[in-house]
């Protein structure tokens, strides 16, 4: 019995940790998702090249990057080595890479 009540408590515990993971992840809505990838297309910009930084959704870029407003979304755009990333202004962290 004691063996049964560790493996369920072990499960509790890994699906409070997936709850919260999921918890942090920041979606992007299909509407918004469209007016960024129009205006993108509308106002290009230069791209900027950062050594060592990955584009991954979660990486943070330095505070030195300057992020561009896309209007009525909360978040930021900067193209790095010709793709597209969004970001959130607050924490300069990547939520979307786009191709």
């Amino acid at each position: 019995m004691k063996i049964y009540l560790s493996s369920a408590a072990a499960a509790l515990v890994l699906l409070a940790g997936v709850g919260a993971v999921a918890a942090d992840e920041i979606l992007v809505s299909p509407e918004q998702d469209t007016v960024v990838q129009e205006y993108v297309k509308k106002q290009p910009l230069a791209s900027v090249k950062l050594p060592g930084v990955e584009l991954n959704v979660g990486t943070a870029l330095p505070d030195t990057v300057e992020l561009r407003e896309v209007p009525n979304v909360k978040y930021r755009y900067v193209v790095i080595d010709n793709r597209t990333v969004l970001v959130d202004p607050g924490t300069h962290k990547i939520i979307k890479v786009y191709n």
